[in-house]
């Protein structure tokens, strides 16, 4: 941090102990400060598992936050991080774009050892490289309170991929969210990380987007996702993904019983991807979210998906982008089977401007228009949708009853707005608010 003002330990007047020499560059030990009556000589480094230790454990405990932290910064030669100081006892902490290097993600670790407040820390955008990956994992093994790290776009590579999938492969960390995207991780680091993960079920969100994976990446997330017992959400957006590739990952998700958000956008799985995609929605129970959008599907391709959409019970939310009017009419009847589908996409082939205007139309003026025909109030009809008969519903309840209503036809597009507008964003509608609306 060039702009920011280096931060002296409040008790620099006392006397310290200097550390004692070591035989490698990766040693991480930073020594508490002790009062004089305490101060003992040491011959050398105790043994441990972990190389961030402090040298005497009885002074972990009295030593504060801040202090330690200064004094890992002292023992790497980097400035201290102002924000870190002020936010140590906060669950959650927002590094991104600090320029922290490698030694800087040094001192950051030490300071985690132990740490007890913070859950959730984000470190994208620090070119902290497999070295600072390394500082990170070693204070994983001590750190049993974090459980959400980001460290995307942080130039990670092959090694520090083998770093992290070794961590992985010991299952001990109570880290349960991990975001790796955007750090040059191309085939060789995929096989590394998907081997760490088919026995790994700790981690439950995983996030790989804006890799290089291609379709021998695929191949490799496919055989994971058929072993894995742990991931529940997926995000391989912004990869190479191609048919083979494709494929491979919907042979996984055949046999896989407990992922529920996938994100595959941005690839290139073309109509066979889409085949056999289409094909593991008529097996596949677990999920319940997932994106395809912009990944070379076609009016053949898009119908593929619909049929297996025909059978599965379990997915609520699909997003695509380019579909035909004739999918629309095939997707209308997949909804009146299966009622809490959400499908959305950004255009409509073949609608005309007309068209797409009638599709949009405010669904509340409709509404309105109902209730003045009928001398009701809008509440009055939204009350009759609810067996209830409250004026509270959960999002689910309400967007089946919309869409099976016959009062006031509606299309799928025209009920999510609806949703969004009486969504408390608790997962529950409520349209008590428009009783004052009268007819």
């Amino acid at each position: 941090m060039d702009n920011e003002e280096p931060l002296e330990p409040e008790t620099e007047d006392e006397p310290k102990t200097e550390p004692a020499a070591q035989d490698s560059d990766k040693a991480l030990y930073c020594e508490a400060e002790a009062s004089v009556a305490a101060e003992k000589e040491k011959s050398g480094w105790e043994s441990s598992e972990t190389d961030l230790e402090i040298e005497d454990t009885e002074k972990l405990f009295t030593t504060g936050q801040r202090e330690l932290y200064l004094e890992a910064c002292k023992l790497v030669g980097v400035v201290p991080v102002s924000y870190f100081i002020r936010n140590m006892e906060e669950s959650y902490v927002n590094l991104n774009h600090h320029g922290l290097g490698p030694t800087g993600t040094r001192a950051i670790a030490i300071a985690l050892v132990s740490n007890t407040s913070i859950v959730t820390l984000e470190l994208a955008d620090n070119h902290i490289t497999e070295e600072g990956a390394l500082s990170l994992v070693e204070m994983l093994q001590e750190n049993s309170f974090l459980q959400d790290l980001n460290i995307s776009d942080n130039e990670l590579g092959f090694k520090g991929a083998s770093t992290i999938s070794e961590f992985l492969q010991r299952n001990t960390s109570s880290l349960l969210n991990l975001q790796l995207s955007g750090n040059n991780f191309r085939d060789e680091s995929a096989e590394l990380l998907c081997q760490a993960l088919s026995a790994n079920y700790r981690i439950k969100m995983l996030d790989l987007s804006h890799n290089e994976f291609s379709d021998k990446g695929g191949e490799h997330v496919g055989q994971m996702l058929a072993l894995n017992i742990g991931l529940q959400s997926l995000d391989l957006s912004w990869n190479h993904f191609h048919i083979r590739g494709a494929v491979a990952l919907c042979n996984g998700l055949r046999a896989n019983v407990t992922l529920q958000k996938l994100d595959l956008s941005m690839n290139g799985f073309g109509n066979e991807g889409a085949t056999a995609l289409g094909e593991v929605l008529r097996l596949n129970n677990s999920l319940v979210y997932l994106d395809v959008s912009s990944n070379d599907i076609s009016n053949e391709g898009a119908a593929k998906i619909s049929k297996g959409l025909e059978i599965n019970e379990s997915l609520k939310v699909l997003r695509n982008v380019l579909v035909s009017e004739q999918f629309t009419k095939t997707l209308d009847g997949v909804c009146a089977i299966h009622p809490q589908l959400d499908v959305t996409y950004k255009a409509v082939q073949g609608f005309s401007a007309k068209k797409m205007a009638l599709l949009w139309t405010n669904p509340m003026k409709l509404i309105q228009s109902y209730a003045d025909q009928h001398q009701i109030t809008v509440a009055d009809f939204f009350k009759s949708l609810n067996p209830k008969g409250t004026m509270t519903m959960s999002v689910g309840d309400f967007r089946k009853a919309m869409i099976q209503q016959d009062k006031v036809p509606m299309s799928r597009y025209q009920v999510r707005e609806l949703i969004k507008k009486l969504d408390e964003k608790t997962g529950m509608v409520n349209f008590s608010f428009l009783k004052k609306v009268k007819p």
